[in-house]
């Protein structure tokens, strides 16, 4: 995404094309813009890391840092979005750790739970610190300081999902759709808009087109969370009932248009012996009420924002993979 997001700085045909268009399913529109970018945006291939061709490159690459060759920002381009995967990957496996309290016996044996969650800490311990050497051979202070205050961001997003109601066996949050927009910014948002700003600063564009690159990256991934949110409830392939969290977009809508109190009613009723939930009786109250329709047009009005902020870059080949990708995120069966 990062180096579509660069490539789209550089005159070439093609236009934004219309959401209500509906654009191709996700897995082909990252297809397409890896092929823009010429390398998978995620973690390459076994083949790849093995080939002789690719490590002479790499060798060769590695003798230009220190100097102002040219292919040097391509290099640093690539860096960043291999460091922004690193970042991220660090704190899914953060997320792996398991509370031992809240353990049953039938979990399995304590001891493993206890090996499995130092592993956790200490493998994404490394992937973060590798992330935080590769982020100061940039050589870029702005860069070093969009990274880093996202890295701050995810802290504090992870800390609000981890914070519990004080409410003695409470579910869900008492919060709106305002707060939950904020919190998700933080552990989800913050990292992707960040690292799109960074990438428009070591290509050396202007202000106005960072912070468009910026107003992208956050309004795509809210898309892209409030589409996840939503697959529980508009997903019609799929025979078992699906299970999702209280505090997803759609129940928290759901809880602002019906009221705290009958929300609660609602959760306790699904509740069966053994506190084990029917999330089919849930699902069907959400979709009764209006939480579903107002979390798809939430995910369409961030959608279209994303598209907004690529009307700044010149048309590109690159900027409509870029607009495929929120055209994927906003399309509904």
């Amino acid at each position: 995404m990062w180096g579509a997001l660069l490539r789209s700085g550089v005159r070439g045909t093609g236009g934004l094309r219309s959401m209500s268009s509906g654009g191709p399913p996700w897995n082909q529109v990252v297809s397409e813009a890896e092929k823009i970018v010429g390398y998978p945006t995620s973690f390459m291939s076994l083949r790849c890391l093995l080939s002789d061709e690719l490590s002479n490159i790499a060798m060769q690459v590695r003798k230009l840092v220190g100097t102002k060759h040219p292919l040097l920002d391509t290099a640093r381009q690539r860096s960043l979005a291999e460091i922004t995967e690193l970042i991220h990957t660090a704190f899914l496996v953060h997320r792996g750790i398991v509370n031992i309290g809240e353990l049953k016996s039938c979990d399995g044996p304590l001891k493993d739970m206890q090996f499995g969650n130092k592993m956790a800490v200490l493998s994404g311990d490394f992937l973060l610190a590798n992330a935080c050497t590769s982020l100061a051979q940039l050589q870029n202070t702005k860069v070093v300081e969009l990274i880093s205050s996202a890295i701050g961001d995810l802290v504090q997003g992870i800390y609000y999902e981890n914070s519990k109601s004080s409410e003695e066996n409470c579910l869900t949050d008492d919060i709106g759709i305002s707060r939950w927009k904020e919190q998700v910014f933080l552990s989800h948002s913050a990292l992707l808009a960040k690292s799109c700003q960074a990438a428009m600063e070591l290509a050396k564009h202007s202000t106005e087109i960072q912070d468009m690159a910026f107003q992208y990256g956050k309004h795509m991934s809210m898309s892209h969370k409030l589409h996840s949110d939503l697959q529980p409830f508009v997903k019609e392939s799929s025979s078992d009932t699906m299970a999702f969290s209280l505090n997803s977009a759609p129940a928290i809508l759901h809880q602002e248009f019906l009221g705290r109190e009958a929300w609660i009613k609602q959760i306790r009723e699904a509740q069966g012996k053994g506190n084990i939930m029917d999330y089919k009786q849930l699902q069907e109250a959400i979709k009764a009420g209006k939480g579903v329709t107002s979390a798809i047009d939430l995910c369409r009005c961030h959608g279209n924002r994303a598209l907004a902020a690529l009307e700044h870059f010149p048309p590109s080949e690159a900027r409509d993979a870029l607009a495929n990708i929120v055209c994927a995120v906003t399309r509904f069966p």
